[in-house]
C-alpha cells in the first residue's frame, strides 16, 4: 500500500515510478515534483504536481494534453487505453454508447482536433467522482468547442489535473468524506425546484420551505438542535459543554436566483453541517457554541428585497418590508402567515452582539480568480460595496437618412461612449478590485430608420473599498455630463443602490489563513465582488470568508456552476481546523 509517508521517504526514481500513472505518459511531472518533498498533506502534493505543469513550457503542456486519448476514440475502440483511462471511460458508460452517441462523439472529436490541434479532455468522473452521464459529456464537448484556443488549452490542463487528483486519491486510498457529503446533499436539495428544467428556489414557496425542512433534518442528524425561525432562517446549534460560552456563527443562504447553481450559498450551510457531523461522530465539542444559519432570503428574487434573513439576525429587519408584494400581488406578511410564521416574532430573532465571537462564511467563489491561479481556496479580504444608477439619456429622434451626422443628437451614441469610458476607467485599478458594469441597455421604441432619441442604461460600480468605488463613480458621472454637453443630450441619473464595503476582520483572516496553510496550501487573499450575508453580519460582529474554487470558467448563478468533492472537502477541513484552533 502506498502512503504519503512512503512517497516522502523513498528515492526520487521510486517516487516517479509510483506516481507515473497519474499524468498520462508524462513521468516528467512526478520526477520534477520529487524535489519539492516532503509534502505535509495530500493537498500539498497535488498542488506541487499541478505547479510543475504550470511552470512547464508550452510545448511540454501541449505534449501532456496530446498524450491523452480521445473520448470513445480510436484508442478506446482498439483497446489501447491505459488501465486508468479504460476504467474512467467505462465509469461514464462511454463503452456503452448508442450508435447515435458514438457517431456524435466521433464528429465532435474530429471538429475539436481540427480547431485546437489536441484531443478533448474531460474528467469524466465529474466533480463528485460518480461519473458524468453520456449526455452531460456530449453537452460539455459542444459547449467547449466554442472556446478560444488559449482558454481551451488552460481548461484541458485543469481537467487533466482533476483526473490526476482522483487517481492520486485512489492510489493513497484517500476518500474526501466530508466533500462527498456536501456534494451529495447539494444534489438532493438541488433536485427540489420550482422549475422542471433548472434550479429555482425563491422565498417561501413550497420548494423553499421543503428545502428548509431538509436542512433542519440534516442539522439534527449531525448533532445540532435545529429550528426554523419566524422569517424562515434554518438555525442549528451545536452546544459547548460550557453553558455560559459565547457563540461563533457560520452559514450562508439557501435561496437561489432563477435557474441558478447548486452551490451558491448552499455550500456554506452544507460545509458547516458536515463539520458538525464530524465533530459529533468523534465526540468532540468546542469551547464555544457553534451556530449554523441557513439564511432564508439573500438574493431578493421574489420580493425584490435582499438579505431578509440576515437583517433579522442582526436586529435590522424593517417591518415595512412586510407590505411588499410579489409579481402575483401576494403580500410578504400574508405569505409568512400562510407558512405558519409569526411576523410579530421577527424582532426576537436578533442576536445579542455581546454574545457573538464572530461570523465565518464558506462560499463558492462565483468567479475565475482561484481557477486561473490553480488554487482550491482563498481568504477573502473584503466584500465589495456597490453603487448602482439608472441613467436616462434624451436626445432628438429624427430621420436616419436625412439628418447629417454633425447635426444629430443621438442618445444611443452617447450611451456607447459612456459604456466604453466605464470599461476604461474601471480597468485602471486592479488592487482595489474595481469593476464597472452596464448590464441593461435599451432604446425605447427604437426603429431601424430613426436616430435614437432616448436611451436608458444601468450602471453598477463595485470595489473592495469605498474610496476607490466613489472615486470611480465621481469620474464616470462627470464623464456622462461631458458626453451629454458635447452631444447636446440631457441626462437624468437616479441612484438605486448604495451599499458600503464590508472589510473582513484581520484577526479572523489571520486565523483562517493559518488554517489554509496548515493544509499545505498558500493563503491567497482576494476580494469578493459579490454581496453576501456576511456584509450584514459585519454590522454587529467580526466576519471572515473562505472562498472555494468555482469550475467551468468561474460561472455562477447558472446551472453550469460547479465544484469538486475534493475542493469541498478541503474547505470543510479548513473550517474544522479554524474552529479547533480559534482564539
Amino acid at each position: 500500500m502506498t502512503s504519503l509517508k512512503r512517497l516522502n521517504t523513498c528515492d526520487a526514481d521510486t517516487f516517479t515510478e509510483i506516481l507515473h500513472g497519474l499524468y498520462e505518459h508524462s513521468p516528467w511531472i512526478p520526477q520534477r515534483a520529487a524535489a519539492q518533498r516532503p509534502f505535509r498533506t495530500i493537498d500539498e502534493l497535488k498542488l506541487s504536481l499541478q505547479q510543475v505543469v504550470t511552470q512547464a513550457t508550452n510545448d511540454e503542456q501541449l505534449g501532456l494534453i496530446r498524450a491523452h486519448p480521445e473520448l470513445a476514440g480510436k484508442a478506446a475502440v482498439a483497446g489501447e487505453l491505459t488501465p486508468e483511462s479504460t476504467g474512467e471511460q467505462a465509469k461514464a458508460g462511454l463503452n456503452l454508447c448508442t450508435k447515435e452517441e458514438f457517431a456524435a462523439l466521433q464528429e465532435l472529436n474530429a471538429s475539436y482536433n481540427a480547431k485546437f490541434g489536441f484531443p478533448f479532455i474531460l474528467a469524466v468522473k465529474g466533480g463528485d467522482g460518480k461519473g458524468l452521464s453520456r449526455q452531460a459529456i456530449i453537452a460539455a464537448f459542444r459547449r467547449r468547442l466554442r472556446n478560444q484556443a488559449d482558454d481551451e488549452q488552460r481548461e484541458a490542463l485543469r481537467q487533466i489535473h482533476r483526473i490526476a487528483e482522483m487517481r492520486l486519491n485512489a492510489l493513497l486510498s484517500y476518500v474526501p468524506h466530508m466533500g462527498r457529503d456536501i456534494m451529495d446533499w447539494a444534489e438532493q436539495i438541488g433536485a427540489m425546484s420550482e422549475d422542471e428544467q433548472g434550479l429555482t428556489c425563491t422565498y417561501m414557496t413550497p420548494t423553499h420551505r421543503k428545502t428548509a425542512n431538509q436542512l433542519a433534518k440534516w442539522m439534527r442528524e449531525a448533532g445540532m438542535h435545529a429550528h426554523i425561525d419566524a422569517v424562515g432562517n434554518v438555525v442549528g446549534r451545536y452546544l459547548s459543554t460550557d453553558p455560559g460560552a459565547r457563540t461563533l456563527l457560520t452559514g450562508s443562504h439557501y435561496d437561489t436566483v432563477r435557474n441558478g447553481g447548486k452551490y451558491d450559498g448552499r455550500q456554506g450551510i452544507l460545509t458547516a453541517i458536515a463539520v458538525v457531523k464530524h465533530l459529533h461522530e468523534t465526540g468532540e465539542t468546542l469551547p464555544f457554541h457553534l451556530e449554523v444559519i441557513g439564511f432564508t432570503e439573500e438574493e431578493g428574487v421574489r420580493f425584490k428585497s435582499t438579505f431578509l434573513g440576515s437583517s433579522a439576525v442582526i436586529g435590522q429587519f424593517d417591518p415595512k418590508l412586510l407590505d411588499l408584494r410579489d409579481r402575483d400581488g401576494q403580500q410578504l406578511r400574508d405569505v409568512l402567515t400562510d407558512a405558519d410564521h409569526d411576523v410579530n416574532a421577527i424582532a426576537a430573532i436578533a442576536r445579542d452582539p455581546a454574545d457573538l465571537l464572530g461570523f465565518v462564511e464558506v462560499h463558492i467563489e462565483q468567479g475565475p480568480v482561484l481557477l486561473e491561479r490553480g488554487l482550491p481556496v482563498g481568504v477573502v479580504t473584503s466584500i465589495a460595496g456597490s453603487k448602482r444608477y439608472l441613467v436616462e439619456l434624451k436626445g432628438v429622434a429624427s430621420h436616419a437618412g436625412t439628418t447629417p451626422m454633425p447635426m444629430r443628437k443621438d442618445a444611443a451614441a452617447a450611451a456607447a461612449e459612456i459604456i466604453l469610458y466605464v470599461e476604461q476607467r474601471c480597468a485602471q485599478e486592479q488592487e482595489s478590485a474595481l469593476v464597472g458594469t452596464v448590464g441593461q441597455l435599451q432604446v425605447p421604441n427604437g426603429s431601424t430608420n430613426v436616430i435614437p432619441g432616448a436611451c436608458t442604461l444601468s450602471l453598477d460600480i463595485r470595489a473592495a473599498n469605498n474610496a476607490a468605488r466613489d472615486a470611480a463613480v465621481d469620474d464616470i458621472l462627470a464623464h456622462i455630463q461631458e458626453v451629454c454637453e458635447k452631444r447636446h443630450i440631457t441626462a437624468n441619473i437616479e441612484q438605486t443602490v448604495a451599499a458600503d464595503c464590508a472589510p473582513c476582520a484581520p484577526r479572523l483572516m489571520e486565523q483562517l489563513a493559518a488554517a489554509v496553510e496548515r493544509h499545505g496550501i498558500p493563503a491567497f487573499h482576494l476580494a469578493s465582488g459579490a454581496g453576501h450575508d456576511a456584509m450584514l453580519m459585519a454590522r454587529v460582529t467580526d466576519v471572515a470568508m473562505l472562498f472555494t474554487r468555482c469550475g467551468n470558467g468561474g460561472i455562477s448563478h447558472n446551472p453550469l456552476e460547479t465544484m469538486t468533492d475534493d475542493d469541498a472537502d478541503l474547505s470543510a477541513r479548513i473550517l474544522l481546523s479554524f474552529l479547533r484552533n480559534y482564539t
